[in-house]
């Protein structure tokens, strides 16, 4: 496939200062906003030797804003045009000053069918500086399996699960049938977990419409240890917790959820899969999100 991984993150925010502070202090992302020459609007966050991972856009609301994926080359970049063409997917080439703000060589914009925004990218343009995390974190699992994984909402379920694997050659990793309640009338929701790269998943599409246009973004850590010292940062910033520790059925994450300043959560974890022969793997149908943890009514609680 033309795309390799979830390459960065962009969100509108009206609380600039709140993801300052969250990205930093919590996350332990580096605030390297004015490296990049970012106006009072913007904020850029860093992760690994990308310039940035994650954009953080002034708004009226706060939402994800969209979802930038890489390819490995001109031609690959060409080759997810192509796709959307023969589609009927309509898409838009970004300009020189779009691609220079994105610290990219060139990239296209196009939005799924059930309304996400996305961009795919070619050509990095980093001076391979390191990340110096504000509260010590080493590192972030990132590399060839990009920088995380983000859920986001497909009400127009079949026509967007058709799209990821069709058109822009996603694999499907697992899938999930969801009710909230025990209601027998209340119609199930679809969760398919999709893979580009060796991480079991980059992309999940839910089978709902989420007002922040966005499930969750998880990002990983090397080690167990890090997601606890995270969870007592988020614990001395007051930030709410959306999901207690847990190691998840699927990809077999160690972590827990924490609501971001725009609504939607993030996912802190470690020890997540990787499967290096596709070909082999077994999709399955679990019927439980994780072995153990991942309490989400505390989300639910004042």
């Amino acid at each position: 496939m033309a795309i390799k991984s979830l390459g960065y993150i962009g969100i509108n925010s009206a609380q600039l200062p709140q993801w300052q502070e969250f990205a930093c202090q919590v996350m332990g992302l580096e605030d390297v906003s004015t490296r990049l020459n970012a106006d009072d609007d913007t904020l850029f966050f860093k992760m690994d030797d990308h310039p940035y991972r994650f954009i953080v856009n002034k708004s009226d609301e706060d939402k994800l804003g969209f979802c930038g994926w890489e390819t490995n080359s001109e031609q690959g970049l060409q080759d997810v045009a192509d796709a959307l063409a023969a589609a009927g997917i309509p898409f838009e080439w970004g300009s020189e000053q779009d691609a220079a703000a994105r610290s990219v060589s060139k990239l296209l914009r196009f939005a799924d069918p059930s309304g996400t925004q996305h961009e795919a990218f070619y050509g990095v343009i980093s001076d391979f500086k390191r990340m110096n995390s504000p509260v010590g974190v080493e590192r972030f699992i990132t590399g060839d399996q990009g920088l995380g994984h983000v859920v986001i909402p497909a009400p127009n379920f079949d026509a967007t699960s058709s799209f990821f694997t069709d058109v822009l050659g996603f694999g499907l990793s697992d899938l999930m049938k969801i009710k909230f309640t025990d209601d027998p009338n209340e119609p199930e929701k679809r969760l398919w977990f999709m893979h580009c790269n060796t991480r079991h998943h980059s992309l999940a599409l839910f089978e709902m419409p989420m007002p922040t246009g966005c499930v969750h973004l998880m990002v990983e850590v090397p080690s167990v240890d890090e997601v606890g010292l995270c969870n007592d940062r988020r614990i001395a910033a007051n930030v709410k917790l959306t999901g207690t520790l847990g190691r998840h059925a699927n990809d077999h994450m160690v972590s827990f959820y924490m609501r971001s300043p725009s609504g939607f959560d993030i996912e802190y974890g470690a020890e997540g899969r990787t499967v290096d022969d596709w070909d082999n793997y077994p999709v399955f149908h679990s019927t439980v999100a994780s072995f153990w943890g991942h309490d989400f009514s505390v989300g639910h609680q004042d």
